[in-house]
């Protein structure tokens, strides 16, 4: 379990107590409430509260990802960045073809797996997202540019297009490529696994 415990006579005082404790500002804490007594007269008075901080999620995640490399025999490097509340993830691994798998749809499922257990473990929804040597980036990089082609020919026949399916970090990066290109406007559509991209021919739209 990731949280610890603190108490006091007042939240304030259990809160500083956590503060210090985890070397950090007091808004920097989130926490529960799990026991407050009243007591007799104001004698015996005590607040309970269960805490983390944002290092702790880091460090589970780190901990999670290095004992499933550990349980598989892989070897595996894990960096994390924090960007606001959102967990950027960097393995470096010579067993980059397991992990990623085909169309990177291992790596998505160990994203999903690995996002799920964060969030189970502090009962909040945790935003995170694994690369593989670098392989998210080369593949945005590869999508933007066959986006780019389409979105060219649809222009050209005016022709709106339906992409493959794809991840919503993979979409949220074609939505940025084409979001300025003139006479052209994106769409996602679909349920899970078929969510999927639609290129409109649009006339006139404003771009920046």
């Amino acid at each position: 379990m990731a949280f610890e415990k603190f108490t006091g006579k007042t939240l304030e005082e259990a809160l500083d107590q956590a503060a210090q404790a985890k070397n950090v500002m007091v808004d920097e804490l989130h926490y529960t409430v799990t026991e407050e007594k009243s007591g007799f007269l104001g004698l015996g008075k005590q607040v309970e509260i269960e805490v983390y901080v944002e290092k702790d999620v880091e460090q589970f995640i780190h901990d999670y990802i290095q004992t499933y490399f550990d349980n598989a025999q892989l070897d595996g490097e894990v960096a994390i960045s924090n960007d606001d509340g959102f967990y950027h993830i960097n393995v470096n691994t010579s067993n980059n073809a397991i992990l990623i798998g085909k169309a990177g749809r291992s790596l998505q499922a160990f994203n999903r797996l690995v996002k799920m257990a964060a969030s189970a473990e502090f009962k909040k929804k945790v935003g995170l997202l694994i690369d593989v040597n670098g392989y998210k980036q080369e593949r945005y990089a590869k999508l933007c540019r066959m986006a780019i082609r389409v979105a060219k020919d649809v222009r050209r026949t005016k022709i709106d297009a339906s992409l493959d399916p794809m991840s919503a970090d993979e979409r949220k990066a074609v939505h940025n490529a084409l979001a300025n290109m003139q006479d052209i406007s994106t769409h996602s559509e679909g349920e899970g696994d078929k969510r999927h991209i639609n290129i409109l021919y649009t006339p006139g739209k404003e771009t920046e």
